[in-house]
């Protein structure tokens, strides 16, 4: 495959990202409508004790998969990131699936986000018609992909820079009620932690539901792999980013969960809304309105509407890169392997916004259609993360199997070989408990929507494994080699010295 590999290709990937970039590019990942709204139905199903658990095993378990990632991505930055390890240190049939699914699946979830941005932008305009406007941020973050690396880098920092704020004001505005100094109520201390049936409501079974409410809302820091075939310097970028990443997860979902459950009962009913249309409800909203905040409710659309707009432009980037990864590693149309002199995989990011443009027109010719589409994404990124965990345990196998020392990696993942093996079990246990209820009732419609990933994977999987007959690649076979990939590369100051 490899021997194809810059075939076509006429321009470089070139490396302008800086550590700001991927710093507040991992970040802006998890910060989205996993943590504006679906935090209060994570309270109200496990309570205060039980959501805090669950996000906090999560985040763990994501701090975990970001170190392999990590571990990996610095040695060998590509822009394929796992798909490629998959390749390189596990199964040519395993990279071949991993690429396709986790491409599927941001081309699937583009247009879910500009949907979902449409139906948020009415709460200012209601009689506008919400695919207008879903129009237009299609376009906008096409242009951004599409005029340079630099201009998706500077796009999402900036967005992801006001989901920080936005967080870091409502820790201080939470905390100060908390504290009795604002919501004119005196203060609110812990007592909603043993209010009821609190900590802990509906024990394991509620844990458990919630780790999967807590698993979609950490998906998207994988791309910081993605964003490391772009990084000016990898090596130093990327676990600046890892390490900043698992402490701001830890404050900012941990902190914020804990300020939202002090505040609010796991009894409050505006708790269980978890429809991103209805933004009064929103607990973020409800605390900031606790406080005084007349136009809390305006403030946070306009905050979450900046979340939904920045998961697209990071989806169209994400699947841009997989997609031209795909085609360099030989398992895609070698057209999409091309790029442009501005750095950018110009017909992988056309194939994929043609791809997003009709799923995002199956919603007005068959509503069933477009659900079953969503569907076919909703494990991807767990998947995804799999692929991962497996890449890495292969990968550090083969190094030490091929006499290099661990010493010699410029960054080492967090307690191997635990890490990847966590987040393996954790992966299998939340893809499995997914929709158990399902089952039970025998829904075979639900089943079908809630997994069908799964068998769309296999069945990549499959095919490509029988049609070339691949097989697990031996320890002292795996390429560990890093100047096949550096290449394709070309640095900011390689760019300015030509």
């Amino acid at each position: 495959m490899s021997e194809h590999s810059h075939e076509g290709s006429e321009g470089h990937i070139q490396r302008t990202l800086k550590t700001r970039h991927l710093s507040m590019i991992a970040l802006g990942g998890t910060i989205g409508t996993g943590l504006f709204i679906a935090s209060g139905s994570a309270i109200s199903t496990a309570g205060p004790g039980g959501a805090l658990a669950a996000y906090a095993i999560m985040g763990i378990m994501v701090y975990f998969l970001m170190t392999s990632l990590g571990e990996m991505a610095t040695y060998i930055p590509v822009s394929g990131s796992f798909a490629t390890y998959s390749t390189k240190f596990v199964d040519p049939a395993l990279g071949f699936a991993m690429g396709w699914n986790y491409w599927f699946n941001w081309a699937i979830t583009i247009p879910v986000d500009v949907t979902t941005a449409g139906l948020v932008f009415q709460y200012w305009l209601p009689h506008f018609p919400s695919w207008l406007f879903s129009t237009f941020v299609l376009l906008a973050i096409f242009l951004i992909n599409y005029l340079s690396v630099r201009s998706y880098g500077e796009t999402e920092y900036w967005l992801s820079l006001i989901k920080v704020v936005t967080v870091v004001i409502f820790l201080v505005v939470g905390v100060c009620i908390i504290f009795g100094i604002m919501g004119g109520q005196g203060p609110v201390g812990l007592k909603n932690f043993h209010y009821k049936d609190a900590p802990f409501v509906h024990g394991w079974s509620g844990i458990l539901s919630v780790f999967l409410v807590a698993g979609f809302s950490f998906q998207g820091t994988e791309l910081i792999g993605i964003t490391a075939g772009e990084a000016a310097t990898p090596e130093e970028s990327v676990s600046k980013a890892i390490h900043s990443t698992f402490w701001r997860i830890l404050l900012f979902y941990i902190f914020a969960i804990f300020v939202i459950a002090c505040v609010l009962p796991y009894t409050n009913k505006n708790l269980l809304n978890s429809n991103v249309q209805n933004i009064t409800m929103s607990p973020f909203t409800i605390v900031f309105k606790r406080a005084g905040m007349a136009a809390a409710a305006s403030v946070m659309n306009a905050v979450i509407l900046t979340a939904v707009i920045s998961a697209a432009n990071s989806g169209l980037y994400a699947s841009t890169r997989m997609l031209f990864s795909q085609a360099r590693e030989g398992y895609a149309w070698k057209i999409f392997g091309y790029v442009n002199k501005r750095g950018i995989p110009i017909y992988a990011l056309l194939g994929t916004m043609v791809v997003s443009c009709l799923a995002y027109l199956t919603q007005f010719i068959g509503p069933e259609a477009y659900n079953y589409l969503i569907g076919a994404s909703g494990l991807c990124g767990f998947i995804a993360w799999l692929g991962i965990a497996v890449s890495h345990l292969r990968f550090r196998r083969a190094f030490i199997a091929q006499g290099h020392q661990v010493g010699e990696l410029k960054y080492h993942a967090t307690l191997f070989p635990f890490g990847p093996i966590f987040a393996l079990i954790l992966c299998v246990i939340v893809m499995c408990g997914q929709n158990i209820d399902a089952f039970i009732k025998m829904d075979w419609s639900n089943i079908a929507i809630t997994y069908m990933a799964v068998p769309l994977f296999l069945i990549l999987f499959i095919y490509y494994k029988v049609r070339y007959k691949t097989h697990l690649i031996p320890l002292k076979d795996v390429d560990l080699s890093r100047s096949n990939n550096s290449e394709s590369f070309v640095s900011e100051s390689e760019k300015e010295a030509e």
